[in-house]
């Protein structure tokens, strides 16, 4: 089921009245609401995948159970390698196995050696890459002794199949989710209200922004052979407001979605293309799988406590599992190593937390200095993001060579005015709006009703305007 659908338009309400209104006295009937209404919502997309969460969730939750009642540091580890086993195992299998399939046979033809090996037919399930992390951080923490296991099956079910963030997230710690679902939920009149404006403010991005620079990159890209260099950075640029619009919208859509249920999700985006040199922006794009990789990944390697060597090292392998998590193409290894490269003099001369404060604080223009930095970076990102968005290596080659031709100072063959618009009025919201929590939160709060309503409604009608040019989210192949 879509956020941007009819079918969710009508979902959305019909479960908030039975766990507002029919079952609200009871935390248990609460979270058995939302565990069926998860399943709906995922089963919406294909039924028979319900089956994997819920092996997973039944796997993970008697293995979190074993390794909390023993004091054998020995069987502990026993009960979390096989957690680490089933769920990596699952999503290698679903995800990796083709991949590995097809190079394994490149590797051996290229010496001569050919085998007739048909990769498998097999269904990518949507967000697995999502809730097989949530599931592992569940295990992960109970093995460092950082979490106590689950009270009840529900509660622990309804965690992992939470259905705002079920299929991209964001990735939610177990620390942070699961003890909300043990809490009393009170509806509260202001949350709620914020959790509609934060979901209007992603429905835009998605619609406005994310759908219609679709429509061009999406041509452009696909005949990226007949366009001049202009045009290509132009479908290169609009990409990266796509998958900004995209990924960040869906992340504002889900947190406003939880907090109209009285739950609280991590923030996944903080204003990223505002960001001053790469490290910055990775503390600010997709922020539950930065943090994710630091916390589970990252410092466990070491962290930045070793040498020079081990920071390089552990850099390297941080940004290059990044990537494929992504997918099993090599265009995102690339992509994750192009990133490392990025971060790596920051890192070597001790410059990758010199950001750590919101650009321009309060102020309504950037110093030049700034937004020279912000100009370099969000370049940088755009040309890394060619390699996220090609086929396959080839094809971002040539695309890249294609934007390095003399017609590089050509005029476009492709200037959607309405788009340019729509996006240069998001950017001006977004700067106005970038110490907030998203965008709209306060934008207009302490002026009149008539000019707060008029606000939201000019972006309903927008949004209404361009609703027939739908894309799925790009993050649900991953």
């Amino acid at each position: 089921m879509l956020f941007n659908s009819l079918d969710f338009a009508i979902f959305l309400p019909i479960v908030f009245f039975i766990y507002w209104f029919l079952v609200n006295k009871s935390i248990k009937k609460q979270n058995i609401v939302l565990l069926v209404a998860s399943y709906v919502f995922y089963g919406w997309w294909d039924w028979r995948f319900l089956s994997l969460i819920l092996f997973s969730t039944i796997v993970d939750y008697c293995l979190g159970n074993l390794m909390y009642r023993t004091e054998k540091v020995s069987r502990q580890k026993i009960f979390l390698y096989t957690s680490l086993f089933v769920n990596l195992g699952l999503l290698f299998y679903f995800k990796y196995c083709n991949f590995f399939l097809d190079n394994f046979i490149n590797a051996f033809s290229f010496f001569g050696l050919n085998f007739n090996v048909s990769t498998l037919k097999v269904i990518l399930p949507v967000g697995i890459s999502f809730y097989t992390f949530q599931t592992l951080s569940y295990t992960i923490d109970i093995y460092r002794r950082n979490l106590e296991p689950a009270e009840d099956f529900i509660s622990f079910a309804a965690f992992v199949s939470f259905f705002p963030q079920l299929v991209a997230g964001p990735i939610e710690r177990a620390t942070n989710l699961l003890p909300q679902f043990y809490k009393r939920r009170v509806f509260s009149l202001e949350k709620a209200k914020s959790g509609l404006r934060q979901i209007l403010w992603g429905l835009f991005k998605k619609i406005v922004i994310a759908d219609q620079c679709a429509k061009y990159v999406n041509i452009i890209f696909d005949n990226s052979d007949g366009y001049s260099g202009s045009t290509l950075l132009v479908g290169a640029i609009l990409f990266a407001f796509q998958i900004y619009g995209d990924f960040s919208g869906y992340s504002d859509i889900a947190i406003g979605v939880s907090r109209l249920f009285g739950f609280n999700l991590m923030k996944n985006f903080a204003f990223p293309y505002f960001s001053r040199d790469i490290a910055e922006f990775w503390r600010r794009w997709h922020i539950s799988l930065s943090t994710w990789f630091r916390d589970y990944l990252y410092i466990p390697l070491g962290g930045s406590r070793g040498g020079l060597k081990m920071k390089i090292r552990n850099t390297f392998i941080i940004f290059l599992v990044s990537g494929f998590w992504h997918g099993a193409n090599w265009t995102f290894v690339i992509w994750g190593a192009l990133n490392a490269i990025y971060f790596l003099p920051l890192l070597l001369f001790n410059k990758n937390r010199s950001n750590m404060d919101v650009i321009g604080g309060k102020s309504y223009i950037p110093t030049f200095k700034d937004f020279v930095k912000m100009l370099l970076t969000f370049s940088l990102t755009v040309f890394a993001w060619i390699f996220f968005r090609a086929l396959n290596l080839e094809h971002a080659l040539s695309y890249i060579v294609g934007i390095f031709d003399s017609t590089i100072f050509s005029t476009p063959e492709v200037a959607p005015f309405f788009l340019n618009i729509y996006i240069l009025s998001f950017l001006i919201i977004e700067w106005f709006g970038k110490n907030s929590d998203y965008a709209i939160e306060k934008l207009f709060v302490k002026r009149s009703r008539v000019i707060r309503w008029a606000f939201y409604m000019l972006i309903v009608f927008v949004i209404i305007g361009n609703v027939s040019n739908q894309q799925d989210f790009i993050y649900f192949q991953f």
